[in-house]
């Protein structure tokens, strides 16, 4: 009797456990399922990243990629969450399933392919440094000896560590102040405490065009090569992926992504 017993409780013990996991995400198996059952998709970005995604002075969400990422999961039927996050550790959050996509003006590289699966490339940059016309500072090389500024865990972050010889090995110290959004970068290279930011292209054109005093500021091109902004997924998301990319020829053929480009950046500068 006492063996059927606990044979029973086992049963019941297990039982709990099965219908406990079957809500839970599996790590190794692609979400596109449970996203398009849920009809919610969680995207991880720096909320900071003008004008790609940044809360306005009410607080919203909003951006190019915002309105990128609706305008893809419209065509499916699903909302989308826009999770804020610490940039550095967007491909943990990634991994950890805190999130189910990064996107925020992410770009494509090597060194990140390797942690994560690229939806297919949407828009070009580069890295430039901003700096103040009075710094006299027109060229890479003119950064020698002088405080550059940059956001921990950005490319254009990655591209100075990884290519020293472009930038690195000339500025003060041979190291950058780290910041973790472009705001207070830029309120510390008015007040003279950096000599020049480096940063993304768009980024930069579209802070400076709200900028009362345009014509204070320089942006200065370097021999960082151009990069791709594309979005980043689960190597195991791989129909999550081809639900992106095919929403992309969609948008493109439609006209809504040069739509939303001419909105925020006042021309087509979509792919």
């Amino acid at each position: 009797m006492k063996k059927n017993y606990r044979i029973l409780i086992f049963a019941a013990l297990l039982g709990l456990f099965l219908t406990a996991g079957c809500g839970r995400k599996k790590a190794d198996v692609d979400q596109w399922s449970r996203i398009s059952s849920e009809k919610r998709v969680i995207v991880g970005l720096d909320d900071s990243f003008v004008p790609m995604g940044f809360q306005n002075k009410a607080g919203e969400i909003i951006g190019f990629d915002v309105d990128l990422a609706r305008a893809v999961f419209d065509l499916y039927d699903i909302d989308v969450d826009f999770q804020p996050i610490d940039w550095s550790m967007k491909e943990n959050e990634l991994q950890n399933q805190t999130i189910d996509l990064i996107w925020n003006g992410y770009s494509k590289n090597a060194e990140r392919e390797e942690k994560v699966l690229f939806s297919d490339e949407y828009m070009k940059n580069e890295q430039v440094i901003v700096s103040l016309k009075k710094n006299n500072i027109n060229h890479f090389a003119d950064m020698k000896g002088k405080i550059l500024g940059a956001q921990n865990g950005s490319s254009g972050y990655n591209s100075f560590e990884e290519q020293p010889e472009i930038l690195k090995n000339s500025v003060k110290n041979q190291s950058a102040i780290l910041y973790d959004g472009f705001n207070e970068a830029f309120m510390d290279l008015k007040s003279g405490r950096i000599d020049g930011l480096l940063i993304d292209r768009v980024y930069a054109n579209y802070y400076l065009s709200h900028e009362d005093n345009l014509a204070n500021y320089s942006i200065i091109s370097g021999d960082f090569e151009s990069e791709a902004f594309a979005v980043g997924i689960r190597k195991t998301d791989k129909q999550l992926a081809q639900k992106i990319n095919d929403a992309f020829d969609d948008l493109r053929a439609s006209g809504k992504l040069a739509e939303i480009s001419k909105k925020w950046f006042g021309e087509d500068v979509t792919k």
